[in-house]
């Protein structure tokens, strides 16, 4: 059983879909120009134990065909890249090694197969039954970092591929109102990737500064 989501933020007095991304957002081509803009925002999981959900910290930005660390280059389109040649404004959930879920957002105009890993969260609601998963206390400054474990955290599986990230349903991603400036985000090399040639060395991932953003957190009251 999922939570039934009211129409309204009790705490801000807001709708839930005012504070959502316009359509427009996710049809950028401009996939590094989304994966900044998307440090951030706050992803909500709806689980059958309840809301989790996360600011997100950590982004990796991947171009599709011509980016040799996609798994859509070259026009690679199979069962599991399908999903990246829809519009933008969905997720894609593969398996990372038989082990770890990862969870993207897919973003561009259909057809151009253009995604955006999350990397890292600052979790918020749901710490009880996050901290259930991982069976301890949870730890909100490192925790949620590393795409295997933020998915962990706020139970997303491969269920959720093509889950639509533009209404509240499963799984969405709204405005938080936190303002994630330049001098907060480091960017740098993408993790992993060796495989990718001279692409590897695209500075396409960015981290803003946990410690910057758990204070702008607290400053906006969302904790």
């Amino acid at each position: 059983m999922l939570y039934r989501m009211d129409s309204s933020d009790g705490s801000q007095g807001m709708r839930i879909s005012e504070r959502m991304p316009d359509r427009d957002f996710y049809l950028d081509d401009d996939v590094v120009g989304i994966s900044k803009r998307l440090l951030g925002m706050k992803i909500v999981s709806n689980t059958p134990e309840g809301i989790c959900s996360g600011i997100i910290t950590e982004t990796e930005a991947y171009a599709g065909e011509t980016d040799r660390a996609s798994h859509a280059f070259g026009g690679r389109l199979t069962q599991r890249t399908e999903v990246m040649y829809r519009e933008g404004g969905i997720a894609y959930v593969y398996l990372c090694y038989g082990l770890h879920s990862l969870l993207n957002v897919v973003t561009g105009p259909a057809g151009l197969p253009h995604a955006v890993l999350i990397r890292g969260i600052y979790p918020l609601e749901g710490a009880g039954i996050m901290a259930g998963r991982l069976k301890r206390s949870i730890d909100v400054r490192k925790d949620g970092l590393g795409p295997g474990k933020l998915t962990r955290l706020l139970g997303v599986g491969k269920s959720h591929n093509g889950a639509d990230l533009r209404n509240p349903g499963l799984l969405w991603i709204e405005h938080s109102g936190l303002a994630i400036t330049e001098n907060m985000v480091i960017s740098g090399p993408r993790i992993g990737i060796d495989y990718a040639g001279e692409d590897a060395m695209l500075p396409y991932r960015f981290l803003a500064d946990v410690v910057q953003v758990e204070k702008a957190i607290k400053k906006a009251g969302l904790v």
